[in-house]
């Protein structure tokens, strides 16, 4: 008998996909019921701000985006120091502690500089957490899925904002509670989150990775220094770019409620927002994993644009509604990638600090982001705000176009 030819030869079964872990997984519950918590706040804090408090656009632009810088601020430095320690464990777990005990204190406020103290107090945890807890991540997850690992960490953390809406919402008209009852009860899930943190989560020690690249490790950033890697300081750029324009959602609550949204079906919509940000993760970052980084992050980029042009022509309380579904599109194909492209950018021994440095772009952007979307509401009006940041996202994905080497395309996943 005569082998048989490679063309008779029956094809091979595809690869299983790997199991994502326990670490994966648990970070994942962990992030479901912070967001439940927060969410419980978030769709309410701007109404809460400008009705009950009589604050303006400007003055809820500059709360938000100073507690987002002053998260971004620690970013780095967490990442750093996470990087330095046998363990990233417990500094995660002391920001998610502060984080937790701190948001349900907005219930007490009686002005907005009470407000922006509490919001201050959670982006500090925040900020602890973001960068130790993204490294951890991302070296419990297997390699070939990183991208899938992060988009599925994020559709957990989404769905938790789904959660979170709706117990407010439950809270407000079933039981007809006052808002600042529902704010201390957002206690709740925020203490079981630090408790199956606590529990839950095993940290795997550190092992070598395979070697990537030459020119991603040659240049790879080292200790809290500005990133050497050509590639990642073009990926910063591009980031901070498009974040200029990427001002706080509370806006988007105002521009619903500009609209003819009322305000008792605000937390539905911030819940149908966030359950199509956690139907799209997933199929996002797997997206990434197949196509490539740039490309997924881009077309992403290209959605936020339509749709930040959407709200500024739009008239009636249904374009609000399908513009916010749209929206969550945009999160299932930016956010698993965006994570996943730094962390192929990166060495495994100073990974905590590229995402340090990633949130820190993010978040120093978020401050002039807010104080110009608020201010220039107040003074041309929402259309020009938003058509502003329309303009800023479609820059940022020509500049990210623009800086990438065909080179460093062939090495992304999804190019061969």
């Amino acid at each position: 008998m005569t082998p048989a030819s490679p063309a008779s030869s029956p094809p091979a079964a595809p690869a299983p996909r790997p199991w994502l872990g326990r670490t994966v997984v648990t970070l994942a519950l962990v992030s479901l019921l912070t967001d439940a918590s927060s969410e419980m706040i978030a769709p309410l804090l701007p109404i809460f701000l400008t009705a009950s408090l009589g604050a303006s656009a400007a003055v809820v632009g500059a709360i938000e985006g100073a507690a987002e810088t002053t998260a971004a601020l620690l970013k780095l430095a967490s990442g750093w120091w996470s990087d330095r320690l046998p363990r990233r464990k417990p500094l995660v777990l002391a920001g998610y502690l502060l984080a937790s005990a701190a948001r349900p204190l907005v219930a007490v406020a009686a002005s907005p500089a009470h407000v922006l103290a509490v919001r201050l107090t959670d982006r500090v945890g925040k900020g602890i957490v973001r960068a130790p807890r993204v490294a951890l991540l991302a070296g419990a997850a297997p390699a070939a899925a990183r991208g899938r690992a992060f988009g599925f960490h994020r559709a957990a953390d989404h769905l938790g904002a789904v959660i979170g809406p709706l117990l407010a919402w439950l809270l407000l008209s079933a039981a007809a509670l006052p808002l600042r009852t529902v704010f201390w009860l957002a206690a709740v899930p925020g203490a079981l989150a630090v408790l199956v943190l606590a529990v839950g989560v095993r940290e795997e020690p550190r092992t070598p990775e395979p070697a990537a690249p030459a020119s991603v490790v040659a240049d790879a950033p080292a200790g809290m220094a500005a990133p050497r890697s050509r590639a990642l300081r073009a990926l910063l750029v591009a980031v901070f770019v498009f974040t200029l324009g990427n001002a706080t959602d509370a806006f988007l609550v105002l521009r619903a409620t500009q609209l003819g949204v009322p305000v008792a079906l605000v937390p539905a919509l911030w819940a149908a927002l966030h359950a199509v940000k956690s139907l799209a993760s997933t199929p996002g970052g797997a997206l990434s994993d197949r196509l490539g980084r740039r490309p997924t992050i881009v077309a992403g980029w290209g959605v936020y644009a339509l749709v930040y042009a959407g709200f500024a022509f739009a008239r009636a309380p249904w374009h609000v509604w399908a513009l916010m579904l749209a929206y969550g599109a945009f999160f299932g194909l930016t956010e698993g990638a965006e994570k996943a492209l730094v962390a192929d950018l990166s060495s495994h021994e100073a990974r905590g600090a590229a995402f340090g440095w990633y949130h820190l772009v993010v978040g120093v952007a978020a401050l002039p982001a807010s104080l110009l979307f608020g201010a220039l509401w107040d003074a041309r009006g929402a259309p020009t705000a938003f058509l502003a940041g329309a303009g800023l996202a479609a820059a940022a994905a020509a500049i990210l176009l623009a800086g990438t080497p065909p080179a460093q395309q062939q090495r992304e996943p999804g190019f061969s």
